[in-house]
């Protein structure tokens, strides 16, 4: 349109020749003498209004072909068939096509050519604008990097390469992680925030099962923990729709970019550690993000980000996010809970409840209808138990103190003796609580009888080595047990009788041989 009117002009007001023109213009005299010739009916000076109007339209006139002799398909009928009927080909349509149309209808190429300039007038694409520190895109790389063993050499792992880019200034964050599990996840978003120096309002995941547990249209479930943690950071998550990249282009963007510039500079080093590679990847990172951007557009995504994205970030809360995991739980009838092998107290009236549990590194929160109901330090002992006072049944808070040592104790107010029974029961039993009841009944001799009278009991059986409560309750109740050996009375002397045969007599015998007499 430009050149038509320059040509106009120069040829109606300059009176120019054509080769002269096209000398003007640096356009071949054959492209002249043709615009001339289209030309010739459009009045100069241009009528006004209307002028560069009547111009397009001579110059469309011209380009309009003939009415071609082909057949037209109806091409809403064909995209119907394709979407609608499953196995139906263009290969089939266009056979049915050529059947009714004989030689006057497309070939096979033209055919598919024409359809495909037909469907993508279906779905125009739509530019998405997006406005300063309002979306975080973020995806893995498809790629991997090899870890290597540092003693060996040989393959350890396959490094996943965590990717997020901002809308606006579309700056640059990727790093390596060992997994694509909830930790690593988690972990590269607070090193993200703490990259950019600031949070967004949003977060476009991809749906990866870490972050998004249920994908959908319109309600996507995000992980538990992927939703605390945006809560400790005061944004919001907005999944991806499954199957369409366009929801993420920026982010589709980035991954590209990172493979290209970061990746592949990267794909002949050799790394023994993470460490060393996230090393490597901030190196070239930095190149990336002050690449100067391409088709005449000022500046890097650094500058764009610096002068414009980052103060409208959100700010950093004052303390990093802890990971924290979660797990669905049943209350035991001990009115305790399993958290990797070890055992946390909850509020006995809870027994048999299904509560949430929160683990971070040093807390376990035990949680029930949305409120807190016990918290504890955790503790990596297993098969021991954390057990608080307050979790208790009246009826268990009277043995709650009890221990060996307490045993022992008490054990030792009634004397040495019963306290060395004491002792021997409890390393007769497998377990020292076993042996709790015995200790008990032992203890409460005491009270039916007397200290002193135990401990005399007691006395005589570490001397019989019958170390147990029955035998002890027996020795007190036999006359014996209460006097001891050194307090017995002398025998009374044998009384003489004529009856009564004396040692004399049956000493006699072992003289004698024979029966001795009746």
């Amino acid at each position: 349109m430009q050149h038509a009117r320059e040509i106009l002009r120069l040829s109606r007001e300059k009176g120019m020749t054509g080769r002269a023109i096209a000398q003007s213009l640096s356009l071949s005299p054959t492209t002249v003498t043709k615009y001339l010739k289209q030309l010739e009916p459009v009045p100069w000076p241009l009528p006004e209004p209307g002028g560069e109007a009547l111009l397009s339209q001579v110059l469309e006139k011209k380009k309009s072909s003939a009415p071609s002799a082909r057949v037209e398909p109806d091409w809403d009928q064909v995209h119907r068939e394709l979407q609608s009927h499953k196995g139906v080909t263009l290969l089939l349509l266009w056979e049915e096509y050529r059947e009714t149309t004989k030689e006057r209808g497309y070939s096979y190429s033209r055919f598919c050519l024409h359809y495909a300039a037909y469907a993508k007038r279906l779905k125009p694409s739509y530019r998405n604008t997006y406005t300063p520190g309002d979306r975080l895109f973020i995806d893995y790389a498809g790629s991997t990097v090899p870890i290597r063993d540092p003693k060996t050499g040989e393959w350890a792992l396959e490094a996943q390469i965590f990717v997020a880019v901002l809308g606006f200034s579309n700056y640059v964050f990727a790093e390596a992680t060992s997994s694509q599990d909830l930790s690593c996840w988690i972990g590269s978003h607070v090193r993200c925030f703490a990259f950019l120096g600031g949070v967004p309002a949003l977060l476009v995941p991809d749906n990866l099962k870490s972050g998004i547990t249920t994908p959908d249209l319109y309600e996507p479930l995000a992980n538990e923990t992927y939703r605390e943690m945006a809560e400790h950071y005061s944004v919001a998550i907005f999944p991806a729709r499954v199957r369409r990249p366009k929801d993420k282009a920026p982010g589709e963007q980035a991954v590209q970019l990172v493979t290209r510039w970061i990746l592949a500079k990267l794909r002949k080093r050799t790394f023994f550690d993470l460490a060393e590679l996230n090393r490597a990847i901030r190196l070239l990172l930095a190149e990336l993000n002050t690449r100067p951007f391409k088709n005449g557009r000022p500046g890097s995504r650094q500058d764009l980000f610096l002068s414009q994205e980052k103060t409208a970030l959100g700010p950093l809360p004052t303390s990093r996010y802890e990971l924290a995991r979660w797990k669905k739980a049943k209350v035991h009838i001990d009115y305790h809970v399993e958290v990797d092998r070890h055992f946390y107290s909850v509020p006995h009236a809870l027994i048999h409840q299904e509560v949430r549990i929160r683990i971070t590194e040093s807390v376990v929160e035990v949680f029930h209808s949305g409120a807190r109901v016990a918290s504890h330090r955790k503790d990596p002992a297993p098969g021991r138990h954390s057990t608080l006072s307050a979790h208790m049944p009246e009826s268990h808070l009277a043995v709650s103190g009890w221990s060996p040592e307490r045993f022992l104790e008490w054990a030792g107010r009634v004397g040495k003796a019963t306290q060395q029974v004491v002792e021997v029961l409890l390393s007769s039993r497998r377990h020292p609580q076993q042996a709790y009841r015995s200790c008990l009944g032992l203890l409460s001799l005491a009270r039916k009888d007397s200290p002193s009278t135990l401990e005399q009991a007691c006395q005589r059986a570490l001397s019989l080595g019958v170390c147990s409560y029955r035998e002890v309750r027996v020795l007190m109740e036999s006359a014996s047990s209460r006097k001891t050996s050194s307090e017995a009375p002398n025998s009374p002397p044998v009384p003489t009788h004529d009856n009564i045969r004396g040692a004399r007599y049956y000493a006699a015998l072992d003289n004698t041989k024979g029966d001795p007499p009746c």
